[in-house]
């Protein structure tokens, strides 16, 4: 009996129409051997697929300036397939896993992920789930800091050797040696993620091992609101996201009208449960004048758009699209605020009712 691929990673992403120049989100689903999309997530059958033998990416892909985290896949066959994360991390993760996909398939290999255990032997009675949640714990676990390297500032984030050192401290390991093969293993199931270049190069197999441990490779927990402060490849700046209670964040933001196309400034509640942004008149007012369910969303930042001109709009623009695939269209004061709303909302759209 045939084996069924392995699901490397899943998610909403936005995607370019094949025929007409149309964004829209996807659910889509990166394969061993293949990209399948989704209209919905909750949908059985895929819209396409995107075989990767003898495909090529392209990252960063600079062929549509007003949009921002995009790459392009290109098939064997020659056909581009463009693909827009909501953030730089995001688009870097799908980058990363799809050319080890690649590199697997050329290979003759299995993905890493699916042999992670087998491959570098370790115990079956080793729970990366339990562990990774001790390593998150507040008091006893590895403690998250502020770093800096190559004129960047790296939040929420921890050297690889830290992490060996706490694996010895805990008892959870019996020498550097095999820590090293253990937190190679927490860094290929994705509970750990590489920040900057060094360990990314590492994780992307240009190093003896996929993890380091040095004091200048950096990684970060994928839920703790990592971000980085400075020049990255595309010039931008990814913030955290703040959450205080049910309510994530909150702020004036310029929103464009449906009907009128005009753009108002409009006070904004982002609220964790239920995934709903609010917007209400800010000059005052306890009732929203309307709100977007964020469930299933799509959000990403875009430079332009056909009437910002007219309303004398410079940039900061960002778009969410619905799962209904409603399109609202709104101005953050600056480009570190935009990426502070998209991370926000997209982290409430994914945990969110």
């Amino acid at each position: 009996m045939e084996r069924e691929p392995m699901r490397i990673r899943e998610g909403y992403l936005v995607k370019k129409g094949s025929m007409f120049n149309t964004w829209k989100p996807m659910w889509v689903v990166l394969l061993e051997d293949g990209i399948e999309f989704y209209k919905r997530k909750a949908d059985n059958s895929p819209k396409g697929m995107v075989p990767l033998k003898g495909s090529s990416i392209n990252s960063p892909c600079q062929d549509f300036g007003k949009r921002m985290f995009v790459f392009k896949l290109t098939a064997a066959k020659q056909q581009d397939h463009f693909f827009q994360a909501a953030y730089l991390e995001e688009r870097d993760a799908w980058v990363r896993d799809i050319k080890k996909a690649i590199q697997c398939i050329d290979g003759g290999q299995r993905f890493a992920r699916k042999s992670t255990r087998k491959s570098i032997r370790l115990p079956e009675t080793i729970n990366l789930s339990a562990l990774y949640l001790s390593m998150k714990d507040p008091e006893k676990g590895i403690k998250e800091l502020k770093l800096e390297k190559d004129k960047k500032v790296f939040n929420h984030c921890f050297t690889g050797t830290s992490v060996i050192d706490w694996l010895v401290s805990s008892n959870s390991i019996r020498n550097r040696k095999e820590g090293l093969m253990l937190a190679s293993s927490l860094l290929n199931e994705g509970y750990l993620q590489p920040a900057g270049d060094t360990s990314k190069a590492a994780a992307e197999g240009l190093s003896d091992t996929p993890f380091l441990d040095l004091t200048d490779a950096y990684y970060y927990f994928p839920d703790s609101g990592f971000f980085c402060e400075g020049n990255s490849s595309d010039d931008d700046v990814v913030l955290k996201e703040e959450f205080r209670g049910i309510v994530v964040k909150q702020g004036c933001l310029l929103k464009q009208g449906h009907r009128r196309k005009n753009w108002k400034v409009r006070k904004f509640v982002l609220r964790e449960d239920p995934a709903y942004l609010h917007y209400y008149d800010p000059a005052g007012g306890e009732d929203p004048l309307g709100a977007i369910h964020l469930r299933g969303c799509v959000v990403t930042a875009v430079e332009d758009m056909p009437d910002s001109k007219k309303y004398d709009l410079d940039n900061n623009l960002f778009e969410i699209i619905t799962a209904s695939e409603i399109h609202y269209y709104l101005q953050a004061a600056s480009s570190a605020e935009r990426t502070e709303w998209i991370k926000a909302i997209q982290a409430v759209a994914r945990a969110g009712k």
